[in-house]
């Protein structure tokens, strides 16, 4: 009964604990309101747009998970100028999440890859087609 007695215990603390614990995570993932009293007014998002550079396009101050499609389209339009998109699609090069761009102009046909971390171009292949 004494053996029994203890485990109930030690599992009802472990279960208080991690209850506890969870509660902690989430109280500390949630993000923070304001009183009821004072209403602080709606925060309004900016809208990114991205600049051309000759580098990579500028990037804006608010945190992202990475380069978009759109941007690396328009990476690699600026590798081969007047060439026009036929597919994208993401996919891992050299150790990096990529995007696939392929163009083509003229009778070549070209593969970008940009990394959608930095947005640089991993990858490079063209071929007559």
């Amino acid at each position: 009964m004494r053996k029994t007695t203890s485990i109930a215990i030690a599992a009802a603390a472990t279960i208080a604990a991690l209850a506890a614990g969870g509660t902690a995570v989430a109280s500390a993932s949630a993000p923070v309101q304001a009183p009821t009293s004072v209403q602080a007014a709606p925060v309004q998002a900016r809208a990114h747009t991205p600049a051309v550079s000759s580098a990579t396009p500028a990037r804006s101050a608010v945190s992202r998970s990475g380069f978009t499609r759109r941007e690396a389209i328009v990476i690699a339009k600026r590798r081969v100028p007047g060439a026009r998109v036929t597919k994208v699609e993401r996919e891992w090069e050299h150790g990096h999440r990529t995007w696939k761009v392929e163009l083509r102009r003229g009778h070549r046909e070209y593969r970008v890859y940009v990394s959608i971390a930095t947005g640089r171009i991993v990858k490079f292949r063209s071929h007559h087609s």
